[in-house]
């Protein structure tokens, strides 16, 4: 636990009690202050009662009597599409709203770190897509490069859960644009922006609030090294904000689509094959076709974002390229779960959009696509020209039926039931195919959470024969 400093004997507001607002509470305790414990649901409430906290009512009209600060979790809204009550009172009465990640980055360094060799880092990832990957990548790497290090952040363990740092630890968080968009202190050594697209759109008030959530990761503290993916207009923005020469290598440019070799420092991919370049040359090449943990172009941007931040902190690249052939990537994120008779089957049921659909359908060959669900606005039909590897769709859930109509001219069976679309998948498939699960759409028809469904799919496979 990170003890959280700067509010001895103090009064602070907890609204959310989830993993991060529980953390936060006892995190703030360590400190010395007195955490007063809210939330709107009553389920939330028993569980932090039955935990040992007394929940303390912020809607009476004395509850904000003394309060030095609201610590607020990230899934509650404090100004789009509207703010919290709550939260909208604080502010009206002039008290600070902060979340665990501003309190984390005002907390981390200590005394103790006057004792150490190496001071500890701090790496932060956001973007819209990839951040789990990149985040998880990085740390593997560090442990199999034998460097200290912990993650946490929306990703793994809470923030202030993590343990204090060790002599030259290196801690990665994974943060939203929810977690940057609020957070009074932001001061990571290295920031990356993996890319951006459309999400989260009325919590940020359109494109441009989204895009400003983002940027305050690399504007409010300004890390020392900058990588930023600039597939995206909105990554060739930041990275021009930031650098101030072209040959500026504080920023480090990474993309899986064009060569960048002409700038100060870049890393990216292409055809399979990783380069760095500094100065104007190229200083190191890997062969990511071999890297069954990474399988396609987005988690080839993927690794270009985990080496470049493994090269600022000091990594060589044979170290970096080790780990990558161990990493097993992240569990429903193109995940091989079995090969059984020459057929491959791979659960990306994290892909709950055409976005992360199409990311996925481009990634493997002679697929067997199991798609469907709850279905989002806007349909599925800008899919199509991504489906030229799919050898036939099997459509599941309550949208299964809108996608065949949608999707008509690839060949396709109306399954319902991951049961009937693993069976048929995988009697109909022939060795060298990859059966596929990119619902590119939400669970909530038939599951609680997108891993449900992905451990559904694993549990399937895993009891197919061979």
């Amino acid at each position: 636990m990170i003890p959280v400093q700067g509010y001895e004997g103090h009064k602070v507001a907890v609204l959310g009690l989830g993993r991060s607002g529980l953390a936060t509470a006892a995190a703030l305790q360590a400190g010395g202050a007195t955490p007063l414990l809210w939330d709107d649901s009553p389920e939330s409430r028993a569980r932090a009662e039955a935990a040992g906290w007394t929940c303390h009512d912020l809607n009476r009209a004395d509850a904000w009597e003394g309060v030095s600060a609201l610590i607020v979790s990230p899934g509650i809204p404090h100004l789009y599409p509207a703010p919290n009550k709550l939260i909208a009172r604080a502010m009206a009465e002039g008290i600070p709203v902060d979340n665990d990640i501003g309190l984390f980055f005002r907390s981390w360094s200590t005394r103790d770190w006057d004792n150490f060799d190496t001071a500890p880092r701090t790496v932060c990832v956001t973007g819209s897509n990839g951040k789990s990957t990149t985040t998880a990548l990085i740390h593997h790497i560090l442990d199999h490069a034998g460097r200290p290090t912990q993650m946490a952040g929306n990703i793994g363990r809470g923030v202030l859960d993590i343990d204090p740092a060790e002599d030259g630890e290196v801690v990665v968080l994974e943060l939203s644009s929810y977690q940057t968009d609020l957070a009074r202190a932001l001061t990571p050594d290295i920031a990356v922006f993996t890319n951006l697209s459309p999400d989260h759109l009325d919590r940020h008030g359109g494109m441009g609030g989204y895009f400003a959530a983002k940027r305050r990761l690399f504007a409010e503290g300004g890390p020392d090294r900058a990588i930023i993916g600039v597939d995206e207009p909105e990554g060739v923005y930041l990275a021009n904000q930031i650098a101030v020469a072209r040959e500026d290598d504080r920023v480090i440019r990474i993309s899986a689509a064009r060569k960048l070799g002409d700038l100060g420092w870049s890393v990216f991919a292409r055809k399979g094959f990783l380069s760095e370049w500094r100065k104007g040359r190229q200083v190191a090449s890997i062969d990511l076709r071999e890297v069954r943990g990474l399988p396609g172009a987005h988690n080839h941007q993927n690794a270009c974002a985990a080496y470049a931040a493994c090269r600022a902190l000091g990594l060589a690249p044979r170290q970096i390229e080790e780990a990558f052939h161990s990493f097993g990537g992240l569990p429903h994120r193109s995940q091989t779960i079995a090969e059984k008779a020459g057929v491959r089957f791979v659960n990306d049921s994290k892909a709950t959009n055409v976005d992360s659909a199409a990311k996925a359908l481009q990634a493997f060959r002679n697929i067997r696509w199991i798609a469907g669900g709850l279905g989002k606005e806007g349909g599925v039909a800008s899919l199509r020209p991504y489906l030229g590897a799919v050898k036939k769709a099997y459509f599941i859930g309550h949208s299964g039926r809108d996608f065949a109509l949608e999707l008509g001219e690839i060949p396709h069976e109306i399954c319902e039931t991951m049961e009937r679309a693993i069976a048929r998948a995988a009697e109909e498939a022939e060795g060298g195919d990859t059966v596929l699960l990119a619902p590119a759409a939400a669970s909530f028809d038939q599951y609680p959470n997108f891993e449900k469904r992905g451990e559904h799919f694993t549990q399937l496979v895993q009891a197919l024969p061979g």
